[in-house]
């Protein structure tokens, strides 16, 4: 359940360029490459033959105008060769057609595999994953050019192509897979057997609705293509956008905010509660900073940080720190635990926003315990009831430290070096029946509204 990066990268080192390489050679002796010679668009102004995201003309599906591979606005993926009235993105004058050979990946020959793979799968998948996937596989997959002439990129390993490169629609989704294998080798795995069929591998795949032919369509065609034995994704996890009021965020308009951003201004929890709380799994939402510092201030620093403080807070300035002996409450036992069943089911399904609302009910639920069970009162005029009511709180405490570190990872650190709790595990953990507490912080400060 829980997981660290292995090898946090991206597709521009050397590895990932030779790797590729190395399935293009085995795509190609596998027989799903060939050469063909075709019209390209090409800028006499310029001087060249002009890529897609070169190209500038009317989208085939929408009728408005967008860049040459995939619409800005209706999200629609097709050919340049579909669009209308293309320009030249960088001269604005009329392309021509003119011959030029490319190698094709016949993604035609992976139809029926790729309806079997959605067929088997689809049942887990979102609804917009599902209905992109279908639209595809109705219109019938055509073969893809892999190659485009171009300065920068992966090099295409086969005599004749030196001039050209990888086209970056086949080399990018094949990043998963350089990625996989470079950590197996550093690791001593064989990469072939771990990515085998049916050997209990669990492969998610998270990305934006746009994205959604190229992990369920084009990456499990190339897998195919690479090695028939290959495990193909187990998990697609595709989300809506996340907008500015109501717009795609753009640099060129204007209401675009960065995650370094975020992170530069805003504590890292407040960022990673809200986006989660907010997640765009069903439809698109809209980013506020407003709404993301009274979520915070609300939830995290009213709810759960004054939900710790007010606990250890109390034990320090009465009992000096020393917790006394109790027992926790069955109830609140079953309750966690059964919190560990139903969150770690939600994030195995990639349904984040219902388990981060699982922690939302959780916060309440445990501020309303302590304010029922009233411990100040306890303290006063029972001691063993005031054991009792501590310890359950502590055991809430505790185990908050692990159900909300995969959304809080800053705060539930904090809270686990006050306690002296272990490394998190997605299992109950239980305090020792007496201790003394060590050093005690407060968890969050509530960012000002002005």
């Amino acid at each position: 359940m829980m997981f660290t990066f292995d090898l946090y990268t991206n597709t521009d080192t050397d590895y990932h360029k030779s790797t590729v390489q190395e399935f293009l050679r085995m795509i190609e002796k596998n027989g799903y490459l060939y050469e063909t010679t075709e019209g390209q668009d090409y800028c006499e102004e310029c001087g060249k033959f002009l890529s897609d995201r070169e190209l500038e003309g009317k989208c085939p599906d929408c009728g408005k105008v967008t860049r040459g591979d995939q619409c800005e606005f209706c999200m629609a993926t097709f050919d340049a060769d579909k669009m209308t009235d293309k320009v030249c993105r960088t001269c604005k004058k009329a392309t021509v057609q003119r011959t030029n050979k490319h190698l094709m990946f016949r993604l035609s020959a992976f139809q029926k595999g790729i309806e079997e793979f959605a067929e088997k799968h689809g049942k887990e998948w979102r609804w917009n994953a599902v209905n992109e996937t279908r639209k595809y596989l109705d219109q019938g997959l055509p073969d893809r050019a892999v190659t485009r002439d171009l300065d920068w990129g992966v090099e295409v390993p086969l005599p004749g192509y030196e001039t050209k490169r990888v086209y970056v629609w086949f080399e990018a989704v094949l990043g998963y897979l350089t990625t996989c294998k470079k950590v197996c080798e550093e690791r001593g795995i064989d990469f072939k057997e771990f990515m085998k069929k049916d050997s209990g591998l669990s492969a998610y795949y998270v990305h934006g609705k746009d994205n959604i032919p190229f992990h369920t369509v084009i990456f499990p065609a190339l897998q195919m293509a690479i090695d028939p034995e290959m495990q193909l994704p187990t998990h697609i996890v595709s989300s809506e956008y996340v907008n500015m009021n109501d717009e795609k965020m753009s640099k060129s308009k204007g209401n675009l905010i960065s995650v370094s951003d975020l992170a530069d201004n805003y504590p890292i929890d407040a960022v990673r509660f809200y986006t989660m709380l907010y997640n765009p799994e069903k439809r698109d939402v809209n980013f506020s900073i407003a709404d993301m510092i009274t979520t915070f201030n609300k939830f995290l620093c009213g709810g759960f940080g004054n939900f710790v403080n007010r606990n250890l807070s109390f034990l320090v300035k009465k009992f000096d720190g020393v917790v006394p002996a109790g027992k926790v409450e069955e109830a609140v036992k079953a309750h966690v635990e059964g919190l560990y069943a139903s969150m770690g089911e939600l994030m195995e399904k990639g349904e984040l926003r219902a388990a981060t609302e699982a922690m939302v009910d959780f916060i309440q639920y445990a501020n309303k315990y302590y304010d029922e069970a009233k411990p100040w009162v306890a303290a006063k005029e029972d001691l063993a009831r005031f054991g009792d009511i501590t310890a359950t709180c502590l055991y809430m405490i505790a185990n908050m430290a692990n159900l909300f570190s995969p959304v809080i990872p800053v705060g539930t650190e904090a809270l686990r070096k006050m306690l002296s709790l272990p490394k998190a595990k997605w299992e109950s953990v239980t305090l020792p029946e007496t201790f003394t507490l060590g050093d005690i912080a407060i968890l969050y400060t509530k960012i000002d509204e002005k």
